[in-house]
């Protein structure tokens, strides 16, 4: 299995391909679809399906379009099935200035386990920056894709509508925290880091 990370929209989201052959999902897609359609031709890979950590303007932006040329479906928490199609709760209308919107997710996560094509993974509700914030767990392949949860050296805001830094405190002491040390985190801005890392050095939680 492969990661692959991709700058994508107005705040070069990380954009994940995770890839297993010639199949992939495509994480957190926040614009610039027309990149990401050009590498997984160049890859030679066929997404199964759309994952969103969460509906925020800057991980959605990329979406209509993808969803539309690979006529794959979209997953997201219930939480944020309807910021899919506001601009006022995704936050595009106030931060960029422009409407991102799309028709609202074929399937709703929850917590446990999930299966896509040859992926297998599991889905922890991690909110805090959001109300409906997941992370995506390879434990196979031990890594997870946190989103704006927990980052190399930071965590995700909580000044938003649906923040709340109680709640993303939980989420990282008590859910991302109780994994592996070794495991890789794949934020959704900036570097990858490792659980160890992050519970050792992270300024604002450490372990």
């Amino acid at each position: 299995m492969k990661v692959n990370s991709i700058p994508a929209g107005p705040l070069g989201t990380n954009c994940y391909i995770v890839s297993n052959g010639t199949d992939a999902l495509i994480v957190d897609p926040g614009g610039d679809s027309e990149n990401i359609i050009d590498f997984l031709a160049d890859e030679g890979v066929t997404p199964n399906a759309i994952l969103l950590t969460h509906a925020h303007f800057d991980h959605i932006g990329g979406v209509s379009h993808l969803r539309s040329y690979y006529g794959i479906d979209v997953y997201l928490h219930a939480n944020e099935q309807a910021w899919l199609e506001n601009p006022e709760w995704n936050g595009s209308s106030l931060f960029i200035g422009s409407e991102i919107k799309t028709a609202e997710a074929e399937h709703l996560l929850n917590p446990g386990s999930l299966q896509i094509g040859s992926f297998s993974f599991d889905v922890m509700h991690t909110p805090g920056h959001s109300p409906g914030s997941v992370s995506f767990l390879f434990h196979d392949e031990h890594f997870v894709i946190s989103g704006d949860v927990l980052f190399n050296g930071g965590v995700g805001r909580t000044d938003l509508p649906g923040g709340d830094i109680q709640q993303l405190e939980q989420s990282i002491r008590e859910s991302l925290y109780q994994l592996p040390d070794s495991y890789l985190v794949y934020p959704g801005h900036g570097p990858e880091t490792t659980i160890g890392q992050e519970k050792q050095k992270n300024p604002f939680f450490t372990a």
